[in-house]
């Protein structure tokens, strides 16, 4: 086994020169000028960069893909550069191992193992695969060609090349351990139900409220167009929003319960709906409309479709017991939780984000809004159910959200009956540098100070001061302890069925 280990720089050795002895024999032409400025067009990283900066104009994946490369090729060139370069010191070849024309000027001073070129390349190539597959298989050929131009031209021996592909193979099979290829969304499911037909809207109650995010002067009449039987009613600013959707539902000869405002208005239909037995029609009169969304109805035409066939699907719906006032004589007030609820600096983190999201876009605006919200902000202690935590965020969603990391963005089921538990704490060492790293590199979602569960019942008690608990969307201050729990199937709502 000495023996062995002795003569493999030798032969490794002669096996390059063997190598770079028949791209020598290769007859002259455009190919030399091709692969010469094909290698300079890599230095320093600067083809990748390039590339990264035109996929990062297309939001999404391609956005992500590109990041996710430009990480896994920082990670090679790091290693390269800084470590293998100076462990394994290598001579460069010489003029005479290649004609002089095609000698990269001027040749590098550094160790020739391993190829940084190469391994840049690999790496973010590779990278980019990981998350687009198609991507990665375009930049292919590029990547080979980079890799092979180093030989071409002189600055690397062959096994400089293949070593430091191994490297750029490996930081971005590493970058996938803390950056990992989100799975695919499951299909979206509900248990259908019946509810009365409503033909041009005969039997719908609708309550508008005024202080909803998209509503204007025309949206009554535009209801009132679509659907023309149904009983519409405008809840002005002065007017309580509760009463007002009790008012509508109460009504003789309603048979269902619509309802255009935002996430906070919703809700409180849903429990109105409960309350008086009537299948609720969400109309898409908030800024998010998330429930609308998630329920199949996000314009009007859908909305209409299911109510005039009678399609519905049954819900959960969150209960939240909430202990406000002096701990001597506590207030206590039932509300009910259709999408989410947040705790500690949540609620700033949502409307930075919507603030930033029509320039920025959703992904890149949620990370400028995390990273703002931290950097100031400062973290509350809780008790859930009994454990006592520093909590920066405390999220409950009813029902399971996908992605499974720190930003849901969409709930395929709605019956479920879970509680989406999502927490990032403060109770490590170093918390706040470690939830800004966490933020900066996108890894919040692999990070230790995250923790994800499920279940149907949670309670979270002050340790002290009061807390802001936001329920869809609605803040209420001076909460002392809420109680979280699930109602199976609670309610119906109009969605239009999948066809089969």
């Amino acid at each position: 086994m000495r023996s062995m280990l002795r003569k493999a720089p030798g032969r490794l050795s002669r096996l390059d020169r063997k190598l770079v002895r028949a791209v020598s024999a290769l007859p002259a032409g455009r190919h030399d000028d091709f692969f010469r400025r094909l290698s300079a067009a890599a230095n320093n990283g600067r083809l990748w960069l390039g590339i990264a900066g035109v996929l990062a104009l297309f939001p999404g994946k391609t956005r992500r893909a590109a990041l996710h490369g430009l990480l896994a090729q920082g990670v090679a060139s790091g290693v390269t550069n800084l470590g293998f370069k100076t462990l394994l010191p290598r001579a460069r070849p010489r003029p005479e191992h290649l004609p002089v024309f095609r000698f990269v000027h001027p040749q590098p001073t550094s160790s020739s193992m391993p190829s940084g070129h190469s391994a840049s390349a690999v790496a973010f190539t590779l990278g980019v695969g990981i998350i687009r597959p198609w991507l990665g298989a375009a930049l292919a050929p590029v990547a080979a060609g980079v890799a092979y131009s180093r030989v071409h031209t002189g600055a690397h021996w062959p096994s400089d090349v293949v070593f430091g592909s191994a490297i750029g193979a490996g930081a971005a099979l590493v970058t996938r351990k803390w950056w990992p290829v989100r799975p695919p969304f499951p299909a979206s499911s509900c248990t259908r139900a019946r509810a009365p037909e409503l033909p041009e809207g005969e039997g719908l109650g609708i309550a508008i409220n005024t202080l909803g995010g998209s509503y204007a002067d025309e949206t009554a009449a535009a209801l009132q167009k679509v659907f023309p039987r149904a009983y519409i009613k405008k809840i002005g600013p002065a007017e309580d929003v509760a009463a007002g959707i009790a008012a509508v539902a109460a009504r003789p000869g309603i048979v269902a319960l619509g309802v255009w405002g935002g996430d906070g208005t919703v809700g409180t239909a849903a429990a109105t709906a409960v309350e008086h037995s009537l299948p609720l029609l969400v109309l898409p009169g908030g800024t998010l409309n998330h429930f609308a969304r998630d329920a199949g109805t996000p314009t009007l035409t859908a909305a209409a479709e299911a109510a005039s066939r009678g399609q519905a699907a049954l819900a959960d719906v969150g209960h939240v017991a909430v202990e406000r006032g002096r701990p001597d004589s506590p207030e206590t007030l039932e509300l009910t939780m259709l999408n989410t609820a947040g705790i500690g600096l949540y609620p700033n983190l949502v409307r930075r984000r919507e603030r930033l999201q029509p320039a920025l876009g959703k992904p890149l605006a949620g990370v400028v809004a995390m990273f703002r919200t931290f950097a100031a902000g400062t973290p509350t202690t809780l008790i859930v159910d009994g454990v006592r935590h520093k909590l920066w965020i405390m999220y409950v969603g009813r029902g399971r959200y996908y992605p499974r990391d720190h930003a849901p963005l969409m709930r395929p089921v709605l019956d479920d009956g879970v509680l989406d538990l999502r927490m990032i704490t403060a109770d490590e060492p170093f918390a706040r540098l470690r939830l800004l790293w966490s933020v900066l590199t996108g890894t919040i979602a692999t990070s230790g100070i995250t923790h994800l569960s499920e279940t149907s019942r949670i309670r979270v008690e002050t340790a002290g001061s009061p807390m802001v608990l936001a329920v869809d969307g609605e803040a209420m201050p001076g909460v002392r302890a809420a109680e979280f729990s699930v109602k199976r199937g609670a309610l119906r709502y109009y969605s239009p069925w999948p066809e089969r």
